[in-house]
């Protein structure tokens, strides 16, 4: 059963499907939650700390998927590519998640204010930690590549999912000594930690260029053969900062 806090996120949020946040009222959204009207407030503080909470929940979300999905499979491109074509989808569907990845707030949504500086912290620690702000774009970016580089890191013993009868140390399967792991992970994640993060990062700035102006060719196959691509091939290459600022 979901907590008060939780119900009444819920609450705002099913309210933005029919109108934009200016006319969502307080008192709608308590009613809608079960709760009182103070109640809210006593969670909440105002209506911006509502917005605050709200926009912080659906980061919290987006990046619990973006963990599970790096869970699920062993390949390391397969990896990079489900996180690609789910942060895709999702934000299509999600406008609140699209507009924290792209930095795109339209009126109809809840563009969080910050909390006044003069402000008497809230008694209630998710709400401190939503009043603190969400991450902008380019931090949630900066997540998503690095929850995507510890999960791929053949280095290291607590990535993601565990691949069965993987050698801890030693040679891997290439015979490159250090570097262990899978085909799959060796695949570029043997150059180096630099190198393995330029990659993970070009894969969200595809997928969110591919998020704003869509191509003819799915997000997928452009993040598997960017990802997969030799590095002489990546020196050639633009920023994956040109993709989405």
């Amino acid at each position: 059963m979901p907590s008060a806090r939780e119900a009444l996120l819920s609450a705002a949020l099913s309210a933005l499907a029919d109108q934009p946040w200016s006319a969502v009222r307080m008192v709608d959204v308590a009613a809608a939650g079960g709760v009182s009207r103070q109640t809210l407030y006593n969670e909440f503080g105002s209506k911006d700390g509502l917005a605050r909470a709200l926009v912080r929940r659906e980061a919290d979300r987006y990046l619990h998927g973006v963990e599970r999905l790096l869970r699920e499979r062993a390949d390391a491109a397969d990896r990079l590519v489900a996180v690609a074509e789910w942060t895709v989808g999702e934000a299509r569907a999600r406008p609140l998640l699209r507009a924290l990845l792209t930095g795109c707030w339209g009126e109809w949504l809840p563009a969080p204010r910050p909390a006044r500086p003069d402000a008497a912290p809230s008694g209630i620690p998710a709400q401190r930690r939503a009043d603190a702000g969400p991450p902008a774009t380019t931090e949630l970016v900066a997540l998503v590549r690095d929850r995507s580089a510890a999960a791929l890191d053949p280095t290291r013993k607590d990535h993601g999912r565990p691949d069965p009868g993987r050698p801890e140390h030693g040679r891997g399967e290439h015979g490159h000594a250090g570097h262990t792991g899978p085909v799959g992970h060796s695949r570029f994640t043997a150059y180096g930690r630099t190198e393995l993060l330029y990659r993970c990062e070009l894969a969200m700035r595809l997928a969110l260029a591919h998020l704003v102006a869509p191509g003819a060719e799915p997000v997928g196959p452009l993040v598997r053969t960017a990802v997969t691509a030799p590095p002489s091939a990546l020196l050639s290459a633009p920023s994956p900062r040109a993709g989405a600022r």
